[in-house]
């Protein structure tokens, strides 16, 4: 049995059922390792799209996303995409070859110090440096990427120790070519290093060295303040509930939380991750004017969603009105604001036991309450409804184009977000149809997380419609993915809104300094480059046929092809003022 056998056999015992990749010498033991253990090895076009997958399949399965990528520029390429993982608080387990344990820092191939680069940005990064240490170092591994506040690990593994004993020893062995004394000198280091490395007895991995700030303890039991907040809920008036993704992180059963949300009855406000937890339609949520509520609230639970921009850095909520946070990390419940209650918890399970020990919020205003944030609510879709009805002189209104996309998802549809301007029309628009039915990158932004999100995707919920959305911009990032879904018979859809522009920053940068430099593009056939990955391509130039498009392009992919939709829109102003520094 070789390393890479080791590897394959606890991530299929462990339940992972997919290793995103891009190939390298250095890895192929863990590779061919994994597919014999029966798990699906999906190879990417880009290392940093290997691990997006790896998140995505983390948010979707509840267990652990795994990537593996060569050496030296292959580590380094997967930067941008662990560092959305840790802050989009996803269990990533990165693989890292690197090269020979005996020729580390010798100037070998792609020999770089990794573990500087990624201790940073990673809960914890190590070095297998022994055959019998491997298997209790990735077991560590995926413990911790999934313990306390989840986020991801990285394991460098030298190529001598992921190929079978007699071939490294070979390998070893024929660089012993001088003669003479220094020769015999040579051959005998090398043989106690290859002993060393396969038959020295493996010693406990250390966790961090350093304690992290998200294991910091918050003052108080976490039951006794369940009880506080369920007796707070039952004299508020106006209460309010604010879910982020955390919410759902490491929850392979979402449908629990969601009736937990149904049964407390709180005007409920969802934000990343957590868009769709109540389906589609829902009495207690609400999409629109989120500031207004949060003003006139009286009591506001904020489960798993940071002080952060998104709440006005926690200034969007009053003094007057009594606030909730939730959070696993003691770190985030201490940021910006102070909660009056920071009850260190998982959002999940705090909800859970809140609606076990408060049942449903009945206050004397509760229909006022909802009365009065639903007035608001469609007084918003209206104006929506009618903007989007206004035809566009030339090319494709995107109000329009997401009313009419929203008629046509499926009931199981999961979107993926991959944009500005584009994205941001969307979510005011598109209905995600269940719990984990959007995905996003999260509170670090990222452009070009859809290819890979939706391989990641793809393979994790066979079957399900996927759509991406795209703008112009960051459709470059990772539209070669095309080749992939291809090669491995997925089949998303992918539309991307082609306004020739940056549009998001050019629309207040022209405004405030006069000047587009570097926001403008070009009108691009997106879809003949899907084509030429072997996708199917279209292209919607005329409202008129808005619906005709997005009905073939649903057709195609039901028939296993992955597609590529080129919406070429017309200027809007819907989102002017949106940018986000």
């Amino acid at each position: 049995m070789h390393g890479g056998d080791i590897i394959g056999e606890i991530l299929q015992r462990r339940g992972v059922r997919h290793v995103f990749t891009l190939c390298g010498g250095h890895i192929s033991p863990i590779l061919v390792g994994a597919k014999q253990r029966g798990l699906h090895v999906v190879d990417m076009r880009e290392e940093v799209n290997a691990v997006f997958a790896a998140d995505a399949a983390a948010r979707l399965t509840g267990n652990v996303g795994v990537a593996a990528v060569t050496a030296g520029p292959g580590v380094t390429n997967t930067i941008t995409a662990i560092k959305n993982a840790q802050m989009a608080e996803s269990p990533v387990l990165l693989f890292g070859g690197a090269t020979a344990t005996v020729l580390r820092g010798r100037g070998s191939l792609q020999d770089i110090d990794q573990l500087s680069i990624l201790a940073p940005i990673t809960k914890w990064a190590t070095r297998v440096t022994t055959f019998k240490s491997l298997g209790p170092t990735v077991e560590r591994a995926m413990d911790l990427a999934q313990g306390g506040v989840p986020g991801p690990v990285f394991v460098e593994v030298p190529i001598d120790l992921l190929y079978p004993e007699e071939t490294v020893r070979e390998w070893t062995l024929a660089e012993a070519t001088m003669k003479g004394p220094l020769g015999d000198a040579l051959r005998f280091y090398l043989k106690a290093h290859l002993y060393r490395q396969f038959e020295q007895p493996h010693v406990p991995v250390r966790p961090p060295a350093l304690p992290s700030v998200m294991d910091l303890t918050v003052p108080g039991e976490p039951g006794d303040k369940v009880r506080a907040v369920a007796a707070a809920l039952k004299t508020a008036k106006r209460p309010l509930l604010v879910l982020g993704s955390q919410t759902l992180v490491n929850e392979p059963q979402p449908g629990r939380i969601a009736d937990a949300v149904r049964a407390l009855g709180v005007p409920t406000y969802l934000g990343g991750m957590a868009r769709g937890l109540l389906g589609k339609e829902s009495d207690l949520q609400f999409r629109h004017e989120r500031g207004k509520a949060l003003k006139e609230a009286d009591l506001v639970i904020v489960c798993g969603f940071p002080f952060d921009f998104r709440l006005k850095y926690g200034q969007s909520i009053p003094k007057s009105a009594t606030l909730v946070g939730v959070n696993l990390s003691a770190a985030t419940l201490r940021k910006n604001r102070i909660p009056d209650v920071a009850v260190k918890l998982h959002p999940g399970q705090f909800l859970v036991e809140l609606a076990r020990e408060a049942g449903a919020w009945s206050g004397a205003d509760r229909d006022a309450w909802l009365a009065a944030l639903q007035k608001r609510e469609d007084a918003r879709d209206a104006q929506i409804e009618k903007d989007a009805s206004r035809k566009a002189e030339r090319r494709v209104s995107p109000l329009k184009l997401f009313v009419e996309l929203e008629k046509r998802l499926a009931d199981d549809a999961i979107l993926v977000a991959d944009g500005g301007d584009f994205v941001g029309t969307a979510s005011y628009i598109l209905r995600p149809r269940g719990p984990l039915g959007w995905l996003d990158p999260g509170v670090y932004g990222t452009l070009g997380v859809g290819g890979g999100f939706a391989a990641g995707a793809a393979v994790c919920t066979e079957g399900r419609e996927v759509w991406i959305l795209w703008g112009d911009g960051s459709s470059a990032y990772s539209l070669s993915e095309f080749d992939t879904f291809v090669r491995h018979g997925l089949a998303p859809i992918a539309l991307i809104g082609t306004d020739a522009l940056w549009a998001q920053i050019a629309r207040d940068q022209t405004e405030l300094l006069g000047d587009p430099v570097g926001t403008v593009l070009r009108d691009t056939s997106y879809e003949k480059v899907a084509e030429g990955y072997g996708g199917v391509g279209l292209l919607l130039d005329d409202e008129a046929k808005i619906g005709e498009v997005l009905d073939e392009a649903k057709r195609i992919a039901r028939s296993g092809k992955p597609v590529c939709v080129n919406v070429l829109l017309a200027p809007s102003d819907f989102r002017k003022g949106s940018i986000s520094v």
